[in-house]
């Protein structure tokens, strides 16, 4: 059922009043197509890549990724560091939620609190002790001590609208609730700063953004008055609906599907390296198999990850053999993709599983780039040696629940470091699981090393980038030599449009292009 936002009123209504933002003669609708739509309103039920493009539409941080990875003021007009453990920010002035009500100083506090009960954010925030509320311009973020990505983890800072969440809902549920995969108030309305507004929500089939009529960023070269964004799963049938002309811009584009869009000249390629890291995780509480290091190691030679970047990936992406990528500190340049199949069935031997075993297998089909491809190959690999894999793939609205539940032997998980840096990928798939420090959220192997827990704690700690380096370098050997997960790939990232449709300054390597800022020709 479709459903409208409480406090918004007629879509018609909303139309009309969000064309008096932008010029008439200039104002634009763009017809998106993503590979899914958002599972969620509430951007704090889950950390993944389609909620944060989504808070850069519904919402403000405040600050974010430049192109060049530097830091641009959003609801922060400047920040200072008053003392090792605390930066301080001046915030933006008259700045409006959707609902109407003036942000304040008590909402990033607000936000804060909310941060750090989430299930799934809760980690990111672990080094931060406070938000203090100095006046209603100025906050202060206080770590627990020197703490290195401060500027990094202020990117995640989206202010919610406080007093829109405050009080119950019409079943007596309390509005701010954080219900996981599952239905609530925050879940269904938003009211944040940014851009857009969300005026109607189909799950699964369509979601309409109308332009805030008092967004603060009247600087802003954006001339998109709407965004109609509607989930298309399968690659090609996305290219199709671009060159056709049913939809303007698209995302992701699959290997395999840039020769057609590169021999249109009414559409454009846009591509960048990426560092998401594409791997499997072996559930070691599941299967008494994947607790032998032996038969983790057979695994991972056994799969040629340099095969499916060449033959799946068409060679638009970087074989993993990691989970940090060339540029980050973490990078381990020792650290070499062991494909040997010969190799693979001695430890099968040694481990004394010559003959194999049968798993279970789940993996998103619409959520990384040939998802479902990649899965399958794993699976074909992996029966050289003798490990027979019953695969199910499903959408990742559905996926993710079964994730969180650990249910299957083998889960496919891509991940971009949060902070552009190391030690996030350890925080969240390599840390031992722990529900109250948010460590561990997304480690669906429950893999647990005594070494990284703690080297991983102290570089968060360390600010000279030298001795951070050889501690993040020193987790990824343990990992690697643990057979921790199996990696695969670094995703690169590809964007389509037709021409006229600016979007070369609005993406980067986060992939969160920021569509608040689209100028359509």
């Amino acid at each position: 059922m479709k459903k409208q936002l409480g406090f918004i009123g007629k879509v018609s209504g909303l139309l009309l009043t969000s064309l008096l933002v932008l010029n008439p003669a200039t104002a634009k609708t763009l017809k998106l197509a993503y590979d899914a739509d958002p599972v969620s309103l509430d951007i704090h039920e889950q950390l993944s890549g389609g909620m944060l493009q989504l808070s850069h539409m519904t919402h403000d941080p405040l600050v974010r990724w430049a192109q060049d990875l530097s830091f641009e003021p959003r609801l922060a007009t400047s920040w200072e560091r008053t003392d090792e453990n605390t930066v301080r920010f001046k915030l933006r002035e008259g700045v409006k939620f959707h609902s109407g009500n003036t942000l304040t100083a008590a909402d990033f506090k607000w936000t804060f609190d909310r941060l750090k009960t989430s299930k799934d954010f809760k980690g990111i925030f672990s080094n931060f002790k406070a938000l203090n509320v100095i006046d209603d311009n100025t906050i202060d973020l206080v770590t627990d001590g020197p703490y290195p990505l401060v500027m990094h983890t202020a990117t995640y800072i989206f202010p919610m609208d406080s007093k829109f969440y405050a009080g119950k809902d019409e079943n007596g549920k309390d509005k701010a609730e954080i219900v996981k995969d599952g239905a609530s108030y925050a879940s269904t309305h938003t009211s944040g700063t940014g851009p857009f507004k969300v005026t109607s929500r189909e799950q699964g089939v369509k979601v309409v953004f109308d332009r805030f009529a008092d967004y603060w960023d009247k600087d802003s070269k954006g001339n998109v008055s709407q965004v109609v964004m509607t989930p298309i799963k399968d690659n090609q049938t996305r290219v199709a609906a671009l060159l056709s002309g049913d939809v303007d811009f698209i995302a992701p584009v699959a290997p395999n599907e840039f020769g057609q869009i590169e021999a249109n000249d009414k559409v454009q390629l846009v591509t960048m390296a990426g560092t998401r890291v594409i791997t499997f995780q072996l559930n070691q509480e599941r299967r008494e198999e994947f607790k032998d290091q032996k038969v983790r190691q057979a695994m991972a030679y056994a799969v040629n990850n340099e095969g499916i970047v060449q033959k799946i990936m068409k060679g638009f992406a970087t074989t993993a053999s990691q989970m940090s990528p060339k540029g980050y500190l973490g990078h381990n340049e020792s650290l070499k993709p062991r494909f040997n199949l010969e190799k693979a069935k001695q430890l099968m031997s040694e481990s004394g599983y010559p003959d194999g075993f049968t798993v279970t297998m789940m993996a998103p089909n619409n959520r990384y780039v040939n998802d479902e491809k990649i899965a399958q190959a794993v699976a074909a690999m992996l029966s050289k040696i003798n490990i027979k894999v019953d695969l199910k793939t499903m959408p990742k609205a559905q996926y993710w629940p079964e994730f969180d539940k650990r249910a299957a032997d083998m889960l496919m998980i891509g991940w971009h470091s949060d902070t552009e840096d190391s030690a996030n990928f350890y925080e969240f798939l390599a840390m031992t699981p722990n529900k109250e420090t948010g460590m561990g959220a997304y480690n669906s192997g429950n893999y647990s090393s005594k070494m990284v827990d703690e080297t991983t704690m102290k570089a968060n700690k360390e600010t000279d980038d030298a001795k951070r380096a050889a501690m993040l370098q020193s987790i990824e050997k343990q990992i690697y030599d643990d057979a921790a997960f199996i990696p695969l790939h670094w995703q690169n990232l590809a964007w389509a449009s037709r021409k006229g449709v600016n979007i070369k300054p609005i993406v980067n390597a986060m992939n969160f292009p920021y569509i608040g800022d689209l100028a359509i020709d």
